[in-house]
């Protein structure tokens, strides 16, 4: 067994913001005698992007204050001292690394342009002693198992998930030894609050479909709770277009996305319900969504910036329209359909939409109202509680053809309404007065 170093090891929590099966905790504890943590806000998530949208508007700014303070709790009661910042990390790892003699800081991997930035500008502050060591943590398949060459993976999602499904196992979850209580420091950082992120308090619609808060432990809980209390992973394959209430799909999104919940998690977890109860359609399919998630992450190592460009990854010269006021009037609920209406609405008022009204607004901006999918993307990146890089701009490209959907498909929000909301109920729940 390889000797602990007694110089301080660093867990520079990002888009990882669990205890449980966490490769950067596991690897600090094995390495170091002590181990200490730090989050940042990074004030320029919360700046306006290009199109006047805030990065991260005040539902995920929301959630991601209560993951931080359920993670702090948590490690503290594993003896592990969580520093939080309101600052840029460039700005602060450096100086962290040389009050407590780090040498070597562990982060989860990520590889889109502003996080690649990010650690540009840290490793040109960070004395010859330090170390930044990163791991894809956030897979369901990991890549060292997956590829050498990601230029490989395929661009057609069924033809990746076969070959993942016959050729790739699942790792098991990662665990790590509990240090002393002596590792702990004494911190006076503090978490910030709503109103120091810009934002005045606000309260969420009672009518909205996720009235969870944020955190591992409201992970767990929800997941114990959809798996084993009320067993609706059983028939999570015929719910999951349903567009009113909590259980009509697993809504795991919102902790995945900052990492409070791992995809391996839930994974183990359905391999155990599968055992308990027996599997069906719906179990897989949870997997097979599991693998979606995954694909979109593939293709964003595979096609690096060209997911954030206007052709997308096919490289596609359609002729896009940029206008304010047809923009405003979707982002408002205010198009001359309903049922994109109600969906954007409960966005507005939430900071979540369901998977069928995902794709039907955005399949109506660009394909419809033929506006730069990018803003429309831009928004939902503000707006929605799950925001993952790579799905979001995965998913849009796919919606506007500019991405895996070889159909290059309009989605009919008539039919759609019809088929998925016949009895116009959602609608009139984010409508009230309208009439049909």
């Amino acid at each position: 067994m390889q000797k602990k170093q007694k110089n301080t090891g660093l867990v520079w929590f990002r888009n990882n913001l669990r205890v449980h099966d966490n490769q950067s905790l596991s690897r600090a504890t094995e390495n170091h005698e002590r181990v200490i943590a730090v989050y940042f806000f990074n004030p320029k998530d919360y700046i306006e992007d290009a199109y006047g949208f805030k990065k991260t508007a005040r539902y995920r700014a929301a959630f991601l204050i209560e993951t931080i303070k359920e993670l702090q709790l948590n490690l503290e009661k594993k003896n592990i001292t969580l520093l939080v910042y309101y600052e840029s990390p460039e700005k602060k790892i450096s100086e962290i690394c040389s009050e407590f003699s780090v040498v070597s800081i562990y982060a989860q991997k990520e590889w889109t342009t502003q996080e690649v930035d990010t650690n540009n500008a840290i490793k040109k502050t960070l004395s010859s002693d330090a170390k930044l060591i990163e791991d894809y943590d956030q897979f369901l398949y990991h890549p060292d198992s997956v590829t050498k060459d990601f230029s490989n993976i395929p661009t057609v999602f069924s033809v990746f998930r076969k070959t993942l499904e016959k050729t790739v196992k699942i790792d098991s979850e990662k665990s790590f030894v509990q240090p002393s209580s002596t590792n702990q420091i004494e911190n006076l950082t503090k978490i910030p609050t709503i109103e120091n992120l810009g934002f005045e308090d606000f309260t969420t619609s009672t009518k909205t479909a996720f009235p969870f808060l944020g955190g591992e432990n409201e992970a767990l809980k929800r997941l114990d709770r959809y798996f084993f209390k009320t067993k609706k992973v059983a028939f999570y394959k015929k719910t999951r277009n349903g567009l009113i209430g909590v259980d009509y799909s697993t809504k795991f999104s919102p902790w995945l996305a900052n990492g409070s919940l791992s995809a391996k998690t839930i994974y183990w977890k359905i391999k155990e319900f599968e055992d308990k109860f027996g599997a069906n359609q719906s179990t897989y399919w949870v997997i097979f969504e599991l693998i979606w998630r995954d694909f979109f992450k593939y293709i964003s190592l595979k096609h690096g910036s060209t997911i954030f460009k206007i052709g997308g990854i096919l490289e596609k010269k359609y002729s896009w329209n940029f206008d304010s006021e047809i923009i405003q009037q979707w982002i408002n609920g205010n198009t001359k359909d309903n049922f994109v209406n109600a969906n954007m609405i409960e966005l507005k008022e939430t900071g979540w939409m369901s998977n069928r009204g995902r794709q039907n607004v955005a399949s109506y901006f660009a394909k419809e109202l033929q506006q730069d999918w990018r803003i429309g993307a831009a928004y939902f990146e503000s707006m929605l509680l799950d925001y993952d890089v790579h799905s979001n701009y995965g998913n849009w490209m796919y919606v506007s053809g500019v991405g895996n959907d070889p159909r290059d498909r309009k989605f009919n929000t008539k039919l759609q309404a019809d088929r998925y909301d016949a009895n116009h109920k959602f609608r009139k729940l984010w409508l009230e007065k309208t009439l049909f």
